[in-house]
């Protein structure tokens, strides 16, 4: 016994031996990680075994969460809710509040990426802070929500890209219109090509993002540049809008101007909810603990101002609202690009616009093939067994690719609907991300106490101010991203507002199997790690069922924080 505290005191000396990381292991349960890297140490410390290469680097991290911000095609997909709910005042000052808050909600979330670097992110955050007894709840509801974001992401950016296809193809031959069974098909095979691509190992699928993302952003630059140098203005209509009537609010709903920008406001909540990526894909990227939530931060700031341009060079030039938002196109930015300049420059943007939409599908596919491995690998789906497994060729979960692109095309059956029923996909995405996002923050803030272990990458002193914020936020849009743009008389089955069903439904049956069944065997994330325990004469294999436990949870916690190393803000 000496000797093993010995060698504990020894490895403790050690901060490389000693990682920041707030864990679902119990007190007492301290993992030998002599001989392992920094990233395998906080890994194993967490509960999990290393099984991915850790081939992404920062900038390749970015460029996955740049390519599912996908800013040029996630504008093109999400310009009638700008646009069309508070006109051109929604999309410049509109955004700007917005963006506020959602990077309060990105550092809330960097701040636990850094102290939990696993890909189960914030399912695995939701179930370490909550309070005692109630951690597999908080894990359950969260892991949910946020697979329900995962599972729409690639269907709701391949559908919106097959449309802008299908709309370059009527700009070419007007007579031509695409039918929602062209529509089907065409998205169907993108989402094939898609699960193909991430099916590859983790270098190819980081160099493809690399590429896609330096693209995107070439892309969206030139866009911003050749909006403006393109624009035809006339006689009639100038070439640029005065700021008086840009700035002011043109509702395009039946509510108060207040409630219209709050509804606009589902457009950047959409584009924006990217920025998650860095964290599932932790488990894969080096020195994560600080390169994942730099890279969460990044993507925000720089999505958040690249897109408030872009959203000021549309806001200026734009000529007739009504007509983008209600043209026969089927897709307002076509009709946009149409309206204010020449064809062929048009067709140019647009077919920019797709090769970066292709880019961002690819990479939403990446991300939501990561978060159902983890909760596979907790046991939360059933198959986990299946879905679970890592390619021995690949090293990749190519059977969580494959079970999420199954999902994904039975989703997009939605577009038989109506573009009502198919546009859904849009707004659960934005209601389920934000309650996803928010519930591990809102635990942090507001029951955690000093309880949680900051990683290398914190807000220090502003850090609960900045939760409180991100939490405010999303409980006042969480009612309004639900509500119908027309209300009253205006109000039929065509116009509703169907996220509260779309979401809410499969939500409900969730929290019924939660109650009726799964609270008996669901006790959130699973330790995995075969591992000597230092202090123990015998090795712990498989160690199944930790989740907060009642009497070591808060003790755990608080001995860790006396423990922790001194943290700066990275």
């Amino acid at each position: 016994m000496p000797n093993i505290m010995a060698s504990f005191q020894k490895q403790s000396s050690n901060p490389m031996h000693r990682p920041s990381v707030t864990s679902i292991m119990p007190d007492g349960d301290v993992p030998n990680v002599a001989g392992l890297s920094a990233d395998e140490a906080a890994l194993v410390a967490l509960g999990y075994k290393q099984e991915f290469k850790r081939e992404f680097s920062l900038w390749t991290t970015f460029c996955v969460s740049f390519a599912v911000l996908g800013l040029l095609p996630s504008f093109a997909s999400t310009l009638y809710y700008g646009m069309g709910y508070a006109g051109t005042g929604g999309m410049v000052w509109g955004w700007l509040i917005s963006w506020f808050f959602i990077q309060c909600v990105a550092m809330g979330m960097a701040e636990l990426c850094s102290s939990m670097p696993t890909s189960g992110g914030l399912y695995y955050a939701a179930a370490v802070l909550a309070p005692p007894g109630y951690g597999p709840f908080a894990a359950w509801v969260t892991g949910w929500s946020n697979w329900m974001v995962q599972v729409t992401g690639a269907p709701s950016v391949d559908y919106a890209l097959s449309a802008m296809i299908l709309a370059a193809a009527s700009i070419t031959n007007p007579s031509y219109i695409p039918t929602n069974y062209q529509t089907f098909l065409l998205t169907v095979f993108i989402m094939l090509l898609h699960g193909c691509i991430s099916s590859m190992p983790t270098l190819w699928i980081a160099n493809f993002n690399s590429y896609g993302s330096t693209l995107n952003m070439i892309s969206l630059f030139v866009v911003i540049i050749m909006i403006p140098a393109c624009v035809a203005g006339s006689d009639t209509s100038p070439k640029f809008l005065p700021s008086s009537q840009v700035w002011s609010i043109q509702n395009g709903t039946d509510w108060p101007d207040g409630i219209a920008i709050l509804l606009s406001f589902i457009a950047i909540i959409w584009t924006m909810s990217g920025y998650d990526a860095p964290f599932h894909l932790s488990e894969e990227c080096s020195n994560a603990n600080v390169a994942a939530p730099r890279a969460i931060v990044m993507t925000s700031a720089i999505g958040g101002l690249a897109g408030w341009a872009l959203q000021l060079v549309v806001a200026y030039t734009v000529q007739d609202v009504d007509s983008v938002i209600e043209s026969d196109l089927g897709q307002p930015w076509a009709a946009y690009l149409i309206q204010v300049m020449p064809q062929n420059i048009a067709l140019a943007i647009l077919s920019l616009t797709i090769v970066c939409g292709f880019s961002m599908g690819q990479g939403c596919m990446v991300a939501a093939s990561r978060v159902t491995f983890a909760y596979a690998r907790d046991d939360c789906f059933p198959m986990s067994s299946w879905i679970k497994k890592i390619n021995k060729t690949t090293y990749t979960p190519v059977n969580a690719v494959w079970f999420n692109t199954v999902i994904g095309i039975l989703l997009l059956l939605l577009i038989f609907g109506g573009e009502v029923s198919i546009g859904a996909i849009f707004s659960v995405g934005a209601i389920a991300a934000m309650i996803a996002f928010t519930i591990p923050i809102m635990i942090r803030v507001f029951f955690v106490g000093d309880r949680f272990r900051p990683g290398p990458w914190h807000l220090g002193k502003f850090s609960k101010p900045v939760g409180a914020l991100a939490c405010i936020f999303i409980l006042v849009m969480m009612p309004i991203l639900c509500f119908p743009s027309v209300r009253g008389a205006d109000l039929d089955a065509a116009g509703m507002n169907w996220t509260i069903v779309v979401y809410g439904g499969p939500m409900f049956f969730v929290l019924a199997w939660w109650f009726i069944s799964a609270r008996h065997w669901f006790k959130g994330p699973v330790i995995n790690v075969e591992h000597h325990m230092l202090g123990r004469d015998h090795v712990v294999e498989g160690v199944e069922g930790i989740s907060n436990p009642d009497s070591d949870l808060e003790h755990k916690n608080s001995s860790a924080e006396k423990n922790a190393v001194p943290q700066t803000v990275a």
